[in-house]
């Protein structure tokens, strides 16, 4: 019986696997050396989750970690590119031993040879020493960490602004000899008793009332920890603001902690994007590409006035109680016994600006806070900020910050 061939079979595309979805690209598989264990570094993560939800999705490589701690998977992993908090000198082998596209978001400066993402410290500086400079402050302090670039940088800028109007700023701890390195952060050289000890003895010698900026938030608790058990009363005799504005750590302080807030979501952003770039073949240089904070979230602990004039306190808890009520300088001069002419003599010796700038900074400031944390419609932003026209506010908001309403609230909506 002759057997009749069967017709050979040629593979076909099955029904549930198109053609089409064959040939699209492979994915791109990326690390995240970022720590989860803080307020920044989570940003960090929700400007990367950002971009990519907004462009080509990403197989990410994330684990749970500490700060500065090193991961053991990098040396054997196959991907295409890692965004890396490159802390220590451990963190950096893994990534140059990996030999891919590489963006830092650390300050520390392990692998000069790759590009950097940061938050503007100087920056973050100028708003520490303003909030505080704004309550009539005329003693300073700065309370760092010398573990970190990051905090040398916001010492020096801060203590260059606090000179720069005649004033006096105490710091802890006293900054390293240039040939004398810092220790390294996972190597404390005190316990936390001793550091509370020290601190405490700093903040005793302190004239008061001082305005003190922490580093950061973990920083600016222990300062907070200090002051009571130095029997010195926040904010009345130490006003502390802090840096990262975790709202965990500052609402749980006491009293609650004023901080800066800087854009993380942004800074992470910026970080996936660049990397992106560079796993296309794009040649990105090693240049620090540093974002501007948010602004300062104001709590109890910088809520004081250091201005011994009775009147001008007055006339200042006035101005920053009803600015955007749409007060001028002739409402302010209701509740002041002097002329205008001494008024705006002394209030500009004061704090540097004329009584109708505090009006119109003030009501910018509220504009920038609505602008960034609701998304209520320009027209109804100018009427709760004390501005008749949301024209007129688009013009005075652009001359005070460079960029109009709607671009300012686009780019730190992140």
């Amino acid at each position: 019986m002759t057997r009749t061939p069967k017709p050979k079979r040629h593979a076909v595309p099955s029904a549930a696997e198109p053609a089409t979805a064959r040939r699209r690209p492979r994915r791109k598989r990326v690390a995240l050396i970022i720590e989860t264990s803080n307020e920044y570094a989570r940003g960090l993560l929700h400007g990367i989750r950002a971009y990519i939800r907004e462009h080509e999705h990403w197989d990410i490589d994330l684990d749970e970690r500490r700060r500065g701690e090193a991961t053991a998977w990098l040396d054997d992993w196959r991907g295409d590119g890692v965004i890396a908090r490159i802390e220590n000198a451990a963190i950096a082998a893994e990534v140059l031993n990996c030999k891919l596209p590489c963006v830092d978001v650390s300050a520390a400066r392990q692998v000069p040879g790759i590009p950097w993402v940061e938050t503007d410290d100087a920056e973050i500086s100028r708003l520490a020493f303003e909030h505080l400079n704004e309550r009539g402050l005329r003693h300073f302090a700065f309370c760092g960490d010398d573990h970190f670039n990051w905090s040398a940088w916001r010492r020096d800028r801060f203590a260059q602004l606090v000179k720069g109007a005649g004033c006096d700023c105490a710091i802890f701890p006293a900054p390293h000899h240039p040939t004398s390195p810092p220790p390294h952060p996972a190597s404390p050289t005190l316990t936390h008793e001793q550091e509370l000890r020290a601190l405490t003895a700093w903040v005793k010698k302190l004239p008061t009332p001082v305005g003190v900026m922490a580093c950061y938030d973990i920083r600016g608790r222990q300062v907070l920890a200090a002051c009571r058990a130095a029997d010195r009363k926040v904010p009345d005799e130490v006003a502390v603001i802090g840096v990262d504005n975790d709202e965990l750590l500052c609402d749980l302080s006491v009293p609650p902690l004023s901080s800066v807030a800087p854009d993380t979501d942004s800074t992470g952003y910026m970080a996936a994007q660049l990397l992106d770039r560079m796993m296309a073949g794009e040649q990105i240089p090693a240049t620090a590409h540093l974002l501007k904070p948010l602004g300062v979230v104001p709590r109890l602990s910088t809520d004081t006035l250091a201005i011994s004039d009775p009147e001008m306190s007055q006339a200042v808890r006035f101005i920053r109680a009803h600015a955007c009520d749409g007060i001028n300088v002739t409402d302010v001069l209701q509740h002041v016994s002097m002329s205008r002419r001494v008024f705006e003599t002394e209030f500009k010796k004061l704090f540097g600006r004329m009584p109708h700038e505090e009006i119109v900074r003030t009501r910018i400031q509220k504009v920038k806070e609505l602008l960034t944390q609701t998304d209520l419609p320009l027209y109804t932003v100018a009427e709760r900020t004390g501005f008749k026209h949301v024209e007129y506010m688009s013009v005075v908001f652009k001359k005070k910050t460079g960029l109009p309403p709607s671009e300012f609230r686009d780019r730190k909506g992140r």
